[in-house]
């Protein structure tokens, strides 16, 4: 039987801060995560990740774990750089996105070591003619937020029909349409603004009264928004949203239940933004945005950038994150200073130089949060944030 296998390349295992927790394939690019969309096109879910050694016991929900043995002939082996559209029809063994091997499929069983340190190009295993199909290339983080905006308003052209209508209590306004999933709850006085693109709303959602919604917006299965307003954002299942949120893509279980302003941004799962929390998305000088990489400072090319805030990271009441903002994961962030640039993976304090959580406490932390949304922090997840943990280096994600 065929396999899909994602692949993170050395680009990809470098999208600080999340590559420290997660592999690219459960980052969420527009409505869905990027092994959700591969699953989507291809007809079948993804069997394994091949990505850096350290997260050889990443374990999460339905995600399926790191490969351990030779890839199958047979096989498709997809970047999990690689978006592609969700309308996407691929034929044949090789398939292309915007000029470039997005996905292959082996003609011969292919080492685990020959993709070790990810810098084997798909290209070099093509056979045969490709298949063009259409998608999105994240060749740095901030395109998860660059592209959104236009992922969004395609994917759910494809995700939308056979929704639902929104209810009578719903105002609706604008000429896209909106699509409200069975069993999700909205109250009444809340308006979807779909004048610049469509909105879904999958079922479990929740809507306080008074909120406004503006497309092109996804809100995922039993997100709880309560109330402020929400614009061209994609929310992943289980998150609390609250206040003015623009342009940003919450992977799935975070919790922004109170006031402040995030905006072109990309929040990890299990983060926490405690009240008044806010985001910096453009430079006084109004100039282009520079965010840190593991290759150091570079210029982005957008005008509008916010945080990245990685796994786990707890931001206190009041915090100010300056524009782009890098939050490494587990970081325990308090004070109302504005945050420097970097801030590091389990750091604890509101300055530099900060401290660093004692992990088993960070456990325990992590342990209480998840069990609020019915989550139980299993072993291989322990052991996975212990090596993160170890690999912290001290100061950057």
């Amino acid at each position: 039987m065929t396999a899909l296998v994602l692949y993170d390349d050395d680009a990809a295992r470098r999208f600080a801060p999340f590559a420290l927790t997660r592999p690219a394939g459960e980052l969420r690019a527009g409505a869905l995560l990027v092994r959700e969309r591969w699953a989507r096109v291809t007809g079948m879910p993804a069997t394994a990740f091949v990505g850096a050694p350290h997260l050889a016991g990443f374990a999460e929900f339905d995600a399926p774990p790191a490969a351990t043995q030779t890839l199958a002939a047979g096989t498709i082996l997809a970047s999990a750089r690689c978006a592609p559209s969700l309308d996407a029809t691929p034929s044949g063994d090789v398939w292309r996105c915007d000029g470039r091997i997005a996905a292959v499929r082996l003609h011969e069983p292919l080492p685990l070591d020959q993709l070790a340190d990810g810098a084997l190009d798909l290209s070099s295993l093509a056979h045969g003619a490709p298949c063009d199909i259409g998608g999105w290339w994240i060749d740095a983080v901030w395109d998860l937020v660059r592209h959104l905006g236009a992922m969004l308003s395609a994917d759910i052209a494809v995700l939308g029909p056979g929704a639902g209508a929104p209810p009578a209590e719903m105002t609706v306004l604008g000429a896209h349409e909106v699509f409200v999933e069975r069993g999700a709850y909205i109250e009444p006085h809340v308006v979807a603004d779909a004048t610049e693109g469509p909105i879904l709303i999958r079922a479990g959602a929740r809507i306080a009264a008074f909120t406004r919604l503006a497309g092109p917006l996804y809100i995922g299965a039993n997100v709880n928004v309560s109330g402020g307003r929400v614009s061209a954002c994609s929310i992943g299942d289980g998150c609390r949203a609250n206040g003015e949120l623009s342009r940003t893509i919450f992977i799935g279980h975070a919790n922004k239940g109170h006031d402040g302003f995030v905006g072109d941004s990309v929040i990890g799962r299990w983060a926490n933004f405690g009240a008044g929390t806010i985001t910096s998305n453009l430079k006084n000088s109004y100039g282009e945005v520079a965010l840190w990489t593991p290759d150091g400072m570079r210029g982005t090319g957008m005008q509008f950038l916010g945080a990245f805030v990685g796994d786990h990271a707890k931001l206190g009441i009041g915090t100010r994150l300056t524009t782009g903002c890098v939050v490494g994961a587990g970081a325990n962030v308090f004070g109302a200073r504005v945050t420097p640039k970097v801030v590091p993976p389990f750091a604890w304090g509101e300055d530099e130089p900060f401290g660093a959580w004692e992990v088993e406490k960070f456990l325990v932390v992590a342990e209480r949060v998840m069990a609020r949304r019915h989550v139980a922090l299993d072993e291989p997840m322990r052991a996975l944030l212990r090596v993160a943990f170890a690999r912290r280096g001290g100061t950057a994600p």
